[in-house]
């Protein structure tokens, strides 16, 4: 399955927000240095879906806070 995903790093606390089709906003706590917020967002999305973080790959926006994510189920 792909979605969309917005990152929004040095959060509060860490969520995942559904806020359209196919559309998340997640919510981590790290910076956005050295892939931290990524990791950290595909832990999050990986605990949301309830599969391994290794099914969680990031197809586009590596660097952006937009991203493509792509789960396997």
């Amino acid at each position: 399955m792909k979605i969309f995903v917005k990152v929004k790093p040095r959060s509060r606390e860490a969520a995942v927000e559904k806020t359209g089709p196919n559309q998340f906003q997640v919510k981590v706590k790290a910076p956005p240095k050295e892939g931290k917020a990524n990791q950290e967002m595909i832990e999050a999305l990986a605990l949301h879906f309830g599969v391994s973080k290794s099914r969680v790959t990031i197809l586009s926006g590596l660097k952006s806070n937009q991203k493509i994510v792509n789960i396997e189920d």
